[in-house]
């Protein structure tokens, strides 16, 4: 039986860069950081409350997805406030907060220009 998705990958073109967005910008965990062979290594992250991680992934099979929407979502207990937090700390966004009928939601981007929504429920 399923019982919980483990981690998410990103794929990324800097991982040095990638890790220091998600752990200074974004607040996230570093849950282990270790080769994988030649020139490679395995990062991945986790929000402070989350349970799946963020695989921050190199590797030449998936350079043409670096800077795509990547079909993720995180949950934030108020998207404007962090909205306002993130971009004071110069990240960007592709969308600003938008009320939707479920709920609120802005679509940033992290350091290689991946999409990622953040959103509320109502």
């Amino acid at each position: 039986m399923i019982r919980k998705i483990k981690f998410a990958t990103v794929p990324v073109r800097d991982q040095d860069r990638a890790l220091d967005f998600y752990v200074t910008k974004l607040g996230f965990t570093l849950v282990t950081d270790q080769p994988m062979g030649p020139g490679l290594r395995w990062i991945e992250v986790r929000p402070p409350k989350g349970d799946t991680g963020i695989a921050l992934f190199m590797s030449p099979e998936f350079e043409d997805r670096i800077g795509t929407f990547t079909g993720m979502s995180m949950e934030c207990d108020d998207v404007q406030k962090t909205y306002e937090e993130l971009c004071a700390k110069g990240v960007e966004f592709a969308k600003p907060p938008k009320i939707e009928p479920w709920g609120t939601m802005a679509i940033v981007k992290d350091s290689e220009g991946n999409q990622i929504v953040l959103s509320t429920s109502r």
